[in-house]
């Protein structure tokens, strides 16, 4: 390359530099990323002692990352990139054809959350139940790039059932379903359909009769979630949400939240995270209440694949209690005694439960 190319290339390659840093001059700040379903860092606030420990560089980098012109459409072709290069994991997400499946690893509290599960049913005269939903990663293995690593959901839950409490057959009820559109393919939850058979699977091991399936009704086609957010995919096509129980004579109650409101809050259709129309999203305590259903009340220990299944649940008893030990720090026992609980269901995604370090309440 002659001198003059040299020069040529170095000076487009200022101008382009200098563009994008007046572009992030005269752009505003953007406070949320609707494609990443995150909030991006703000402006560090500078201090002598934060530039001398370092971490005023650190927070400044993050904002500049966060705040880069353009980020989405950058990410997006990033992406593409390494698509083409042969990537096929991207940001512990798999690139499953037209389907995202979350790698599932690090059970950094595998073994001690089991044991805490043993202890609950050693500390309660209720029955307790327990249902660990193996992820796609599991149900779906066969569809992960070959050589794909992830970690072995059915030894575990074979594990799982030592620990005690009344077992909830998750996966065998929806290996079963297998070939049906049971996951999202752009989210990491467990699709209406599935939380169907999940629910069929509980009333079995509770010895009540499920409600049959009704008709299903279409409330979004255009669903993007938490893997599409996360993996920086962004062609593949969006998911559609469906609903098969109605509202009914339901009630729902955000307690910290202090508001009631239907199974749904439709609002959310409206956002980026749509699936949080299944009750109105993450809580650390909804109580639903129907009048119409038998008398009966049950504490489930859950995470947010709970959302979509208490519409089902919520069929068979007359008040619910969906407890998150994420967000809620109690002892599970204690509350359950407390609130006059029939009977206890913890109901977590394998994932999550491996990885949830408010389980130790499950033990108090």
């Amino acid at each position: 390359m002659s001198k003059i190319s040299q020069r040529v290339t170095a000076t487009l390659f200022c101008v382009f530099l200098a563009g994008l840093g007046l572009l992030h001059l005269l752009l505003p700040d953007r406070g949320f990323s609707p494609v990443e379903n995150r909030n991006l860092k703000q402006t560090p606030a500078f201090s002598w002692s934060a530039l001398a420990d370092g971490s005023y560089t650190a927070a400044l980098e993050t904002y500049l990352a966060d705040q880069f012109p353009f980020r989405d459409s950058w990410m997006g072709l990033k992406t593409r990139y390494e698509r083409l290069l042969g990537k096929r994991e991207f940001h512990g997400v798999y690139l499953c054809g037209d389907t995202l499946i979350s790698k599932v690893s690090n059970a950094s509290y595998g073994d001690r959350n089991l044991d805490f599960l043993h202890e609950l049913t050693e500390k309660t005269d209720l029955p307790v139940y327990v249902g660990l939903i193996p992820t796609a990663a599991e149900i779906w293995r066969q569809k992960l790039p070959e050589g794909a690593a992830s970690f072995d959901q059915l030894a575990y839950l074979e594990r799982a059932k030592d620990a005690g409490g009344i077992w909830v057959d998750m996966a065998g009820a929806l290996a079963a379903h297998a070939e049906e559109p049971v996951y999202y393919r752009t989210d990491h939850h467990w699709t209406s359909l599935w939380a169907y058979y999940g629910y069929t699977a509980t009333m079995e091991a509770m010895g009540e009769v499920p409600a049959p399936l009704g008709p299903a009704e279409t409330v979004s086609r255009d669903f993007y979630g938490t893997l599409y957010s996360t993996s920086g995919i962004h062609w593949l096509k969006p998911d559609t949400i469906e609903r098969y129980v109605p509202g009914g004579n339901v009630s729902v109650e955000d307690v910290h939240g202090g508001k009631t409101h239907g199974l749904y809050v439709d609002s959310f259709l409206a956002e980026k995270d749509k699936y949080a129309s299944f009750l109105g999203g993450n809580a650390p305590l909804y109580v639903i209440r129907n009048t119409d259903a038998p008398a009966g009340r049950l504490l489930v220990v859950r995470d947010s694949y709970s959302d979509s299944l208490a519409p089902f649940l919520s069929q068979n008893f007359s008040e619910i209690h969906l407890l998150d030990l994420r967000y809620y720090r109690t002892g599970v026992a204690q509350y359950a005694e407390e609130n006059g609980m029939d009977m206890i269901f913890v109901c977590y995604s394998v994932d999550n439960f491996i990885k949830d370090a408010g389980a130790v309440f499950l033990a108090q």
